[in-house]
């Protein structure tokens, strides 16, 4: 799951940004209106997190300015502004969530996965197939109800195969997907992921096969 993270105090960013990226997101940052823009142009997200105090205008004028296109990404409004008229305001907005800074973590990581589990949204709880089953919340992966130890990448491309099994996923949409703007990518290092994680399940005894199919992508299918 891919996520924008648009907040313009760097040191702040970049704690959010590991926080995140541990919880299993792909995360890219903008600083400002004008990257957030840029940012919504370039790429497709499956949530916004949005700050309102940015330095060259309201992130409320943005998120409607958003709105009025058509764009239903969902968003979570971050922000020290915690009054009651503020948090009217940014729903109205059309913002999904509001969370006042301070916060823990944990509680910005649970509200993000909640919003992607609406009717609707990209992240559903649980994912099977054949003998595997992933939670999203955890996140765990078991295999035959036992727990296996997949790394951070390996769980979310599990995750982006599972949600359509048996169809094939362009390469593309799988590396926008796991990786943001800035992850330093080697161009076979897809390959050497899915090689990687081929051989785990194997050994592990996972009831599905991996398929690569060349020049498009990849998919998973239940053993025949």
């Amino acid at each position: 799951m891919r996520l924008l993270l648009v907040e313009d105090n760097d040191r702040f960013s970049e704690f959010l940004e590991k926080a995140l990226r541990d919880a299993g997101f792909a995360v890219d940052r903008a600083d400002s209106c004008a990257t957030a823009k840029v940012s919504f142009d370039a790429s497709g997200f499956d949530a916004v997190i949005l700050d309102l105090g940015l330095p060259d205008g309201d992130g409320l004028a943005l998120l409607k300015e958003r709105r009025a296109t058509g764009d239903r990404t969902p968003v979570l409004i971050l922000t020290a502004r915690d009054g009651l008229s503020d948090r009217v305001g940014g729903l109205n907005a059309g913002a999904d969530d509001y969370l006042a800074k301070p916060f823990a973590m944990e509680e910005l990581v649970a509200r993000v996965k909640a919003l992607l589990r609406r009717p609707g949204a990209a992240l559903s709880v649980q994912l099977t197939l054949g003998n595997i089953c992933l939670d999203t919340v955890g996140p765990s992966f078991t295999i035959d109800g036992k727990t296996a130890t997949l790394t951070r990448r390996e769980l979310a491309l599990m995750e982006i195969l599972l949600r359509r099994p048996g169809k094939v996923i362009s390469r593309g949409a799988i590396e926008e997907g796991l990786y943001s703007f800035s992850d330093e990518v080697g161009s076979n290092a897809l390959e050497v992921l899915v090689s990687r994680l081929r051989k785990k399940l194997g050994s592990l005894g996972a009831d599905i096969n991996l398929h690569t199919v060349r020049g498009v992508g990849y998919m998973v299918m239940d053993h025949p």
